[in-house]
This record gives structure tokens, sequence and C-alpha cells, in this order.
């Protein structure tokens, strides 16, 4: 049986469901990332997504495990700079990010504070620990990779070879500036 989890915006208007386990859930300390939350943490309405030591959690899961349910016409897309290769989606209803594309990534971001705190997924590790000045306020409870490992793409390599090489296209209709 393959279980679905339905997933919100911070308003409930935009609604999207992932199907079954992530590829790997993680906390990210990368300079883009927590750039890119600070930014969007700016937008009316809008809430920080970092955790106290400044990590973006998010679970990982292939494009071909998430729907889009209601109000895809709210989805805009924010770019750190134009040329930007990462994507991050928000729901423009209520300026909630809801996930973060990589350039030709099989597989989506989706941040963990989509998820109730009772069923939120639990990170399994932290990545880019290398990117911070000072490390020293980053919980020893999980490995604190300094950056990506090869175990790391191993775990989306595997999950690209199970679509079939596939990449599913997401479309999203408009622009957000912060």
């Amino acid at each position: 049986m393959n279980e679905t989890t339905s997933l919100a915006c911070a308003c409930g208007r935009t609604r999207l469901e992932v199907s079954g386990a992530p590829i790997l859930v993680s906390e990210c300390l990368c300079d883009s990332c927590r750039e890119a939350a600070d930014r969007l943490a700016t937008l009316p309405g809008a809430s920080s997504m970092l955790t106290p030591y400044r990590a973006t959690p998010s679970a990982e899961y292939r494009k071909d495990r998430i729907r889009i349910l209601a109000d895809a016409a709210q989805l805009a897309e924010f770019r750190l700079s134009p040329g930007a290769g990462s994507r991050r989606v928000v729901a423009t209803c209520c300026n909630t990010p809801l996930f973060l594309e990589m350039k030709g990534a099989h597989w989506l971001s989706v941040y963990s504070h989509l998820w109730p705190a009772a069923t939120r997924p639990r990170p399994q590790l932290r990545t880019m620990v290398g990117d911070l000045a000072d490390a020293s306020r980053v919980p020893d409870d999980l490995p604190n990779l300094k950056t990506h490992t090869v175990r790391f793409y191993a775990k989306l390599f595997a999950a690209w070879v199970a679509m079939g090489l596939r990449n599913p296209k997401i479309e999203v209709g408009g622009k957000v500036d912060a």
C-alpha cells in the first residue's frame, strides 16, 4: 500500500499530496538556503522556516510522488538571482514556501514546516554545515556533514533510476520578489 500525506500552505488554499516515504529527510545549512529563507520570511504574512540554528528542514521526494491538489494557480517561483539554477516555489495566497527545485533535478525538497509537528518527518542528517562560519550552535544529534556526500547523491540517483530516468516538470505561474 502506498501511503499518501496531504499538506497545505498556511491558509489552506494551496494543497499538495506526497506519496510513500521520502528519499531522504535532511536539514540544509548552505548559504543559499539560509539566504532564501531569510528573504522569503520578509514577504507579507510569511514566517521563518529556519530552525533555531538556521537550518532549512525538508523531505526530498521524487517528483512523480507529488501532486498539486488545489489552487496550483497560486504557485510562484522565487530565485535568489535571475540566473539561479534553483527555485523555491511559494503559495502566494499566504506566502508559504512549499518546496525547493534544483535545475534538472528529478526530486523536490518539500519543506518540513508543511507537516503538523506531530507527524513531521524526522531529519536523518544535516548537510552543508561547512558553509557556516561558526557551527558551534548546531546540535550533534544527527550526522553534521560539511558537504553533500557520495551516499547522499547515491540515494538521489537510485530514486531517479526507480523513476525510469524521467524528470517530470512542475509548472508555476508567477514570480515572487523578496
